[in-house]
C-alpha cells in the first residue's frame, strides 16, 4: 500500500506531465493558421488557431474611399471567420490531447483552461 506522501508526489507528477503537455498544445496551436473570408473572397484575414492575427488581405478594388465602409464590414466579418475556424481546430486539438492523457471530454486544468 502506498504512503499518502507516495500519493502526493505521484498526483504532482501527473500534474507536471499535464501541465507541460498543455504548454505544447497551446504552442502547437499558435502554429496552425486558419484563413477567414468575406465577400467572396475579397477579404481574408490569416490566424492562428489561438487566434492571433497573422495576416490581411485585401482586394484593390475595395480600396476606393467610397468602399470604406464595406472594406470595414468585410474585415470584421473575415475576422470573426478566422475566429469561428480557430476555436473549432482548437477544441479539436485539445479534445486530442485529452484523449491521450485519458481525461474526460471537456475536462478544465486549473490555470491553463
Amino acid at each position: 500500500m502506498k504512503s499518502m506522501e507516495e500519493m502526493i508526489q505521484a498526483a504532482q507528477k501527473a500534474a507536471e506531465t499535464i501541465s507541460k503537455q498543455m504548454n505544447e498544445a497551446q504552442t502547437k496551436l499558435d502554429q496552425i493558421e486558419v484563413e477567414g473570408v468575406s465577400g467572396g473572397g475579397l477579404v481574408k484575414v490569416r490566424c492562428s488557431a489561438k487566434g492571433r492575427v497573422v495576416g490581411v488581405s485585401l482586394d484593390d478594388s475595395l480600396l476606393a474611399p467610397t468602399e470604406k465602409g464595406i472594406l470595414e464590414d468585410l474585415v470584421a466579418a473575415a475576422f470573426n471567420d478566422a475566429r469561428a475556424k480557430a476555436d473549432q481546430v482548437s477544441g479539436e486539438e485539445m479534445a486530442k490531447m485529452q484523449q491521450g492523457l485519458g481525461l474526460p471530454p471537456g475536462f478544465n486544468f486549473p490555470g491553463l483552461g
